[in-house]
């Protein structure tokens, strides 16, 4: 069930984030910090610093990040797919 709220989640970080990684960080704290606790503001912080500092675009690096955070590599792959599936389709 985790994998699916993370897939959903991401998904629609990916879906309504028009502008960018920097535009979809609100979306992402409200997903894993308001919406479903995942995360406290200070472990969100910490993400995001992580995934600045790793290439790439930010708002993957920061799915990525969150899924493993929270189940470990499938997790990861289930929020990046999640992520990244809007714009692909």
């Amino acid at each position: 069930m985790i994998y699916l709220e993370l897939f959903w989640s991401f998904f629609q970080v990916g879906l309504f984030s028009i502008g960018g990684g920097y535009a979809a960080m609100p979306l992402i704290q409200n997903q894993v910090v308001d919406i479903h606790p995942w995360l406290t503001m200070t472990g969100f912080a910490d993400i995001i610093t992580i995934a600045e500092m790793t290439p790439g675009p930010i708002a993957v690096n920061s799915a990525t990040f969150v899924g493993t955070k929270i189940a470990g590599v499938p997790g990861a792959l289930v929020a990046t797919a999640g992520c990244i599936l809007p714009a692909c389709i």
